[in-house]
C-alpha cells in the first residue's frame, strides 16, 4: 500500500482540490461554492452537493453581517466548539450556547419541552440580529419557525442541519418556507460538525483568511 507523500502544511490544500476534481457541479459561484466544499471537506459526503440548500443571496448577506459583528447561537457545545473562535473575535463577534444554563434546563423541565426550544427564546430575548446554527435539534428549528411567526425573532440567517429520523427532515422544511434567509442541508443528514463547518467557511469568507 502506498500513500501519497505530502506536508502537514499542505493536507488541507490538497484535500480541498480532491474535492473539487471529483464534484459534480464544481462551477458553483461563490460564496456557495466555498461553503459546501468545507462541508464536503468535514463529511466526505458528495451528498451534500445535491442536499445543501441556499436560499437567494443569504451566504453573501451573512458575510457582511458577520464583517458587522453579528454573534452565532448554537444548540451544542459541540458545534460551539468547533467554530474557529480567534477568527470569529476578529470580526467582533462571539458565539453562545446556552444548552447548560441553569434557568433553561428548570425551564425546559417545567414545560416539559426540550432545553434546545428554550434556548431559541433565550436568544431570541437578547433582541439583536443573530446567526443561528442548528445542528442537532429539530425542536430548535421547530420553535425559531414559531418565534419568526410571532414577529418575536427576525434572525440574520438560519443554518439548518440537524441529523435524525424525527422530525430532522420536516423542521428543515418549515424553515426554507419561513422566508428567513438560510442554509439548510434537505433530509436527514447534517449534524453538530456541518454546522460549524457551514460557520467556518462564513467567518473565512468574512475575515479573508480562506
Amino acid at each position: 500500500m502506498e500513500f501519497e507523500k505530502i506536508s502537514p502544511a499542505q493536507i488541507e490544500t490538497r484535500s480541498f482540490a480532491i474535492i473539487e476534481s471529483e464534484m459534480k457541479h464544481p462551477d458553483i459561484p461563490e460564496p456557495e461554492k466555498s461553503v459546501l466544499m468545507r462541508v464536503i471537506h468535514t463529511t466526505a459526503d458528495f451528498d451534500y452537493e445535491e442536499n445543501l440548500v441556499f436560499t437567494p443571496g443569504a451566504a453573501s448577506r451573512a458575510i457582511e453581517l458577520l464583517r458587522q459583528g453579528t454573534d452565532i447561537v448554537t444548540d451544542t457545545n459541540m458545534a460551539r466548539a468547533g467554530i474557529h473562535k480567534a477568527s470569529l473575535a476578529k470580526l467582533g463577534a462571539s458565539v453562545h450556547c446556552f444548552m447548560g444554563d441553569a434557568d433553561v434546563a428548570a425551564a425546559a423541565k417545567a414545560r416539559g419541552c426540550t432545553r434546545s426550544a428554550v434556548c431559541m427564546e433565550k436568544a431570541a430575548a437578547l433582541g439583536k440580529p443573530l446567526i443561528f446554527a442548528i445542528g442537532n435539534a429539530p425542536t430548535a428549528l421547530i420553535r425559531l419557525s414559531e418565534l419568526m411567526q410571532e414577529g418575536r425573532l427576525k434572525p440574520a440567517l438560519v443554518i439548518g442541519v440537524p441529523v435524525g429520523f424525527v422530525n430532522a427532515a420536516q423542521s428543515k422544511e418549515l424553515i426554507l418556507q419561513s422566508g428567513a434567509d438560510c442554509i439548510v442541508a434537505r433530509g436527514r443528514k447534517g449534524g453538530s460538525n456541518v454546522a460549524a463547518a457551514i460557520c467556518n467557511a462564513l467567518i473565512y469568507k468574512a475575515t479573508g483568511e480562506r
